[in-house]
């Protein structure tokens, strides 16, 4: 077995100099294990002398077998201490030194093992050699609000990451164009699939070459595309896998809608997108864009170079419903919702939006009609006896003592239901139905090119969600509820909290005054971006009281919330304004729990707590 040594600097070269010759070199094997990190220095036979240098995906004995790993360090080392590489897979390098660095940062921060994220910017296959590089066909640059951006990847200057506040694909075909006639590659990330096939079409409309990745795409496809985006100045686009991937550099790489769910992965290491091209624009040729009408607060919290391709509305009109004057018993749609269904639905198209599964529906006192909160931190109660963000329990009406409570919102098929009471029922039904008027949930939205009038049911049900993100996340439904109306349509959002700043946020369309108040909000709490928070859940370990002392022991001053029994197993809650040094401390716990069997997930920066 290879000799264990410290991490200098992923592709550095242990000391020797550039022009000494080397015949080591350290791999990190592709193990979900801390415990190899470091990675082991290995000698490399003559024969693969010419093959190996930093970034290669090799094969070394380790333990008595073969295993995969890749390159992060050449050197000279002793080679009678050393076992020798066995094999190199491919014909060029799968990282380069600068990507290396960027995901040992990632795995840092998500306390991951480093070799299964080295591996996640790997294709599924070994891929071939270097394609020969074509021409781009596009000669002519194009003058467009992210010029300057182009022009600085293209010079290797740094640029802060810029946040385009639009509805995408807006000016993705312009600057595929120019960043083509740079010589500048694009990357561009969406959330799904069909997002990913829009964004694609309106490039390819526009004369420029698109590769795209999809779920469904095939290893040897898949691979193709990884080896173009590798080594050739190119535009691709695909889901959130590829936010790691190797691209040839200078390049600009764009997120769109950054904030929303699927741009984060649920399962161990939970990267999100936003954190691995904020990390990756820092030590790599790479300006990052993140589109989207709705930035996160965390990326608002970097100070990004804000950005508009035209001047006008964010998104169009919003019309405010306030439900306190509608009489109790009145049924989960208001008078104006009814009316202006009955006006649209027989010339026209009616999206109406429930929440999606996980959320409960808010809920008003039937005496005082003032809506249902939690009495000490303001977020609207669970069915149960305390509330779920604070901890306090839930009493009566905090208005007037009242002690009964009707729901504002319901699931779909209530929604169907009861708005099949208001026009021909008919005319209504969910998406798959293709009706008149159409009900879904967040998911159905990319289904959705447009339509005349859009109602959201139940606003305050997101607004005074448990969750700290609770105003974000309706301040960037509402803008996507906005975003599908046509010109001179709108969208009715009903409420019974007017004046939240999110909602005042999305009568403006005014997002930048959003995210001041928010983020203030948030800093007195401790919440990013003004601190960090992580999750751990743990199942199948036989004393969580056991586990729970490990985690106070290398705590230091971080706060630790648990343990708590979850659907997940015993979750805790970790919080504090800098937690790197508790995620180093946190690394040889994961292990030693992993190796007595338990399965561990870690959430850094959650969106659910």
């Amino acid at each position: 077995m290879g000799v264990d040594r410290r991490l200098r600097g992923a592709g550095g070269r242990g000391g020797s100099t550039l022009t000494d010759p080397v015949d080591a070199a350290r791999v990190v094997p592709d193990i979900p294990s801390h415990a190899v990190d470091d990675g082991f220095w290995y000698s490399i036979p003559e024969p693969l002398a010419d093959r190996v240098v930093v970034g290669s995906l090799v094969r070394v004995p380790l333990g008595g077998r073969r295993v995969k790993g890749f390159v992060v360090e050449l050197g000279k080392r002793d080679h009678a201490k050393l076992r020798d590489i066995a094999q190199v897979s491919g014909r060029s390098s799968i990282l380069t030194p600068e990507l290396i660095d960027s995901l040992r940062w990632v795995a840092q921060h998500y306390v991951a093992p480093i070799g299964p994220v080295l591996d996640r910017a790997a294709p599924p296959n070994v891929p071939p050699a270097a394609p020969k590089t074509p021409a781009s066909g596009v000669e002519d640059r194009v003058q467009h609000a992210l010029a300057d951006v182009v022009d600085a990847a293209a010079s290797g200057r740094r640029h802060r990451p810029v946040a385009l506040l639009e509805h995408a694909p807006a000016g993705m075909a312009d600057l595929a164009r120019d960043c083509m006639a740079a010589g500048v590659s694009l990357v561009v990330i969406a959330p799904t699939a069909l997002e990913v096939t829009a964004i694609g079409s309106t490039i390819e409309e526009a004369g420029v070459g698109v590769s795209s990745v999809l779920p469904d795409m095939a290893d040897k496809d898949v691979t193709g595309v990884w080896r173009r985006l590798r080594h050739l100045t190119s535009v691709t686009v695909g889901t959130p896998r590829i936010a790691t991937w190797q691209v040839r550099t200078p390049a600009v790489i764009v997120a769109v809608e950054e904030s929303r769910r699927a741009m984060k992965e649920r399962q161990s290491p939970t990267l999100a997108v936003r954190d691995v091209l904020l990390a990756r624009s820092r030590r790599e040729n790479i300006v990052a864009v993140f589109a989207g009408p709705t930035p996160s607060a965390e990326l608002m919290g970097v100070g990004p170079d804000v950005r508009r391709l035209a001047p006008g509305r964010l998104w169009p009109l919003v019309e405010v419903v306030d439900r306190k004057t509608d009489p109790p018993g009145g049924g989960l749609l208001g008078e104006t919702a009814k009316q202006a269904i009955r006006a649209i639905a027989p010339r026209g198209s009616v999206f109406v939006y429930a929440h999606r599964r996980g959320y409960s529906a808010a809920s008003r006192c039937v005496a005082c009609r003032t809506l249902r909160v939690c009495g000490t931190c303001g977020s609207r109660p669970d069915p149960a006896d305390v509330c779920a963000r604070c901890g306090t329990p839930i009493g009566p009406c905090v208005s007037c003592g009242g002690e009964r409570f009707e729901p504002l919102g319901a699931g779909v098929g209530r929604l169907i239901e009861e708005i099949g009471r208001v026009v021909d029922k008919r005319l209504v039904g969910a998406m798959e139905a293709r009706r008149a008027v159409r009900v879904g949930t967040e998911r159905d939205l990319p289904r959705v090119s447009q339509c005349d009038l859009a109602i959201w049911v139940d606003a305050d049900g997101v607004v005074r969600g448990t969750n700290y993100r609770a105003a974000e996340e309706a301040l960037r439904i509402g803008a996507r509820l906005a975003g599908i109306v046509t010109d001179g349509g709108r969208l009715l959002l009903q409420t019974s909290d007017p004046d939240h700043h999110a909602i005042v946020a999305l009568r403006r369309a005014d997002p930048i005054g959003f995210y001041a108040t928010e983020i203030e909000q948030r800093r007195a709490f401790g919440y990013p971006p003004a601190g960090e928070l992580m999750v751990i859940e743990v199942r199948d370990l036989d004393d969580a009281e056991i586990t729970n002392s490990e985690l106070v022991a290398i705590g230091g001053r971080t706060t630790i919330l648990g343990p708590a029994e979850s659907a997940r197993g015993v979750r805790w809650l970790i919080q504090a304004p800098d937690l790197d040094r508790f995620k180093l401390a946190l690394r040889p716990v994961v292990d030693r729990w992993r190796n007595a069997g338990a399965t561990v997930r870690i959430d850094a920066d959650p969106i659910d707590l």
